[in-house]
Formats: structure tokens, C-alpha cells, sequence
């Protein structure tokens, strides 16, 4: 029997964001009779059980904690270099800043290929992290291989530095048998027209445009509702700002949420506003549930939605326009369902996590040396 490529995807997660689930689709459609893929992720003193293990061990597959004594403690590199000699790991995978960083060094010491898959760039405006994406941009130059999963990601590492011979764009894939496998929500209250977003609540996602555009839109239609579901570090600014708006009685901000597929499949609208993306799950996820959607016309987003195709798109910052938009897909039933069939079409024909795992297998057999 043929030695099966051992493959070590590293995160060092806060919660159980796109990149988890991006990580837990690929790892649930690799072949397992021919890939081992174990999971890494780093524990730091107080933090909480992460979703993504539980639902990792779910697969049946290895999982691993990573202690860390804080935020920037890179004792972890020895521990990882040793995790890496004990499971006799071929290839380590990453994804983040943080883990590009102590991932790529463990790998270089333990003489071991590294794949990095940058998920997004954060435009931070605190020091030490705009110090610390810095230090994971660098590290991405050491990797054997950087693989971004959009177009606009391909040509930001580029631009980086990231040597040309070491890139190679795999296109993102999204696991759509959760979408499926989710019923759809009875309504109580099917007049209101329900306005949603999921996602990380930090500054690139911009969701103060959101906030801004709903309270607008709720003067003009009272029986709107705008439901946010997802955490992160601009949670509680975001919530303090929307209770100086008249329309703060009609936000919901709901967090986490277990049930949060068929919350997507209950809204009328999916928006974003982000200003920097990847190629988003939360958009692909929104399409694949049939959910027209409104955003700003950004790289990543536009490798999804064509603006008046399969969505409309508005330019960044133009939230008069992307009203209207709103306006244009909660009131023309007959328009954003002709929209979001064609998006809904489109995701599943080039997003599929089975194209997405095959493209990957191919490389892990490659970087190994399997045939």
C-alpha cells in the first residue's frame, strides 16, 4: 500500500470565520485514502474550545492544539517543528498572518515544503498589526508555494514580492452541501423584508455603510429589518454607533449563530460593503441559498456578482447608489429573482469544493514527490 501524503493545515483562529470553514471544506473532499490531512491551531491562555476543531474531529480526521503563552509567543515554532517530526509531516499549510509566519519557520527548520493561502489582506490601522501582516507578507516570500484564492489576491502577492515561479492561483470552492442539506426557516412575519450580512465584524467589512444605508432605507420603508450575524473586534463600536440611529430597534446583532445557514435562507438581501476582500464564503454561501444580493463593486466580490447579471454592484462609497440598489432587489421580486438564479447557477458551475480539493490534491502530490 502506497505511503499517503501527510498534510498539516495551520491556523491560528480566533473564531469560526471563512477561512475555518474554507479550511474544513477542503480537508472534508480530499481523498483520504490517498491524503492525510491533520489539523494545527494554536491555543493561547483563556481562549475559548474552537467550533473548528469540534466540527474537524467530526470528519474523523487528526487534530492538534498549538499552546501559546500569548499573542506573539514563538516558542511555538520549536513546538510546531517537533508536531511535525512525531506525525512525520510532508507538507505544512497555512493560512493568516500569523500562522504564515510561525508555520513557514517551523517548516524551513523541520526541512519540510510550506504552503501559504492568503484569504484577504487587512487594511488595519493599529501599529503593531499593520507590523504583524508585514512580518506575514515577508514570510510568504520563504514558502515553496503561495496559492491565493482570487485573482486580485494573485496580483497583491506579486506585487508583494512573491516570487512569480512560486505562486499558483487555485480558485476558491465552497462546500455547497451544507447550503443544500439547510431547510429554509418558516417566517413569521413575512411582510418585513429582511436585510442580512454575515461575516467578521472588523474595519475592511466597513459595516458602518451598511448601518448608514439601512437607516436611510428605513425612513423611507418602516417594515425593513437589518440582521447581522458574526463577531470581531469592531463589534461593540458598530453596536454603540447603531443605537444613535433612528432605525436602531430594527438592527439585530446576533453574533455566532449555529443555525446560521438557515438565518441566510431568511433573508430577502444579502449585503456587504467590505472594502478589501478574498473571494468571500458568506457571498458564495448567500448565492448558493438563492438570496439576491447588493454590494460594492470591489476585487474578489466582482469575481462573483456581475453587476445586473447576477447582482448589483455599486461603486465603493457610493451608498446613495447601493441604496437604491437595496431598494431596486427588496421591492422587484421578479428582478432579484432573475438575479439570484443566474448568480446561484453561476457559483455552482466554478465554486464547487470537489473542483477546488482535486486542483490541491494535485499539488500536495506534486510538492511530495508522489506520483
Amino acid at each position: 500500500m502506497e505511503r499517503r501524503v501527510k498534510v498539516l493545515q495551520f491556523i491560528c483562529s480566533t473564531g469560526f470565520y471563512g477561512a475555518e470553514r474554507w479550511v474544513l471544506a477542503l480537508a472534508k473532499h480530499l481523498d483520504a485514502s490517498k491524503i492525510s490531512c491533520d489539523l494545527v491551531v494554536t491555543m493561547e491562555p483563556q481562549q475559548k474550545p474552537l467550533e473548528l476543531v469540534s466540527e474537524y474531529k467530526k470528519l474523523g480526521l487528526g487534530c492538534h492544539i498549538l499552546p501559546m503563552n500569548n499573542k506573539f509567543d514563538f516558542s511555538a515554532v520549536n513546538k510546531l517543528v517537533q508536531l511535525i517530526k512525531d506525525e512525520d509531516i510532508d507538507i505544512i499549510h497555512t493560512h493568516g498572518y500569523k500562522s504564515d509566519i510561525i508555520g513557514v519557520l517551523a517548516a524551513r527548520k523541520a526541512g519540510i515544503k510550506s504552503i501559504v493561502t492568503p484569504h484577504g489582506f487587512e487594511n488595519a490601522k493599529d501599529f503593531k498589526l499593520r507590523l504583524f501582516i508585514w512580518l506575514g507578507c515577508q514570510a510568504m516570500k520563504y514558502a515553496t508555494k503561495v496559492v491565493p484564492l482570487s485573482k486580485q489576491l494573485l496580483d497583491d502577492i506579486l506585487r508583494m514580492g512573491v516570487n512569480p515561479d512560486k505562486s499558483l492561483y487555485i480558485q476558491n470552492g465552497v462546500d455547497l452541501s451544507e447550503v443544500e442539506a439547510t431547510s429554509s426557516p418558516v417566517r413569521v412575519n413575512t411582510e418585513a423584508k429582511r436585510i442580512g450580512f454575515v461575516g467578521q465584524m472588523i474595519s475592511r467589512k466597513n459595516i458602518f455603510d451598511i448601518l448608514d444605508i439601512f437607516d436611510s432605507l428605513h425612513q423611507q420603508h418602516p417594515n425593513t429589518r437589518l440582521i447581522l450575524l458574526g463577531d470581531g473586534d469592531a463589534r461593540a463600536e458598530l453596536e454603540k454607533y447603531s443605537l444613535g440611529l433612528k432605525s436602531a430597534e430594527n438592527i439585530e446583532f446576533l453574533g455566532f449563530r449555529d443555525d446560521r445557514l438557515s438565518l441566510l435562507k431568511s433573508f430577502d438581501l444579502f449585503v456587504m460593503t467590505s472594502t478589501l476582500e478574498g473571494i468571500p464564503r458568506c457571498l458564495m454561501e448567500a448565492t448558493a441559498a438563492g438570496i439576491p444580493v447588493a454590494a460594492y463593486n470591489i476585487p474578489g466580490i466582482d469575481q462573483l456578482i456581475s453587476h445586473n447579471e447576477t447582482g448589483l454592484l455599486a461603486t465603493l462609497g457610493d451608498k446613495q447608489t447601493l441604496q437604491r440598489y437595496w431598494q431596486e432587489l427588496l421591492f422587484q421580486p421578479d428582478r432579484a429573482k432573475e438575479l439570484a438564479d443566474a448568480a446561484k447557477e453561476y457559483v455552482y458551475q466554478h465554486y464547487s469544493a470537489n473542483r477546488m480539493a482535486a486542483e490541491y490534491s494535485q499539488l500536495f502530490f506534486e510538492l511530495s514527490g508522489t506520483p
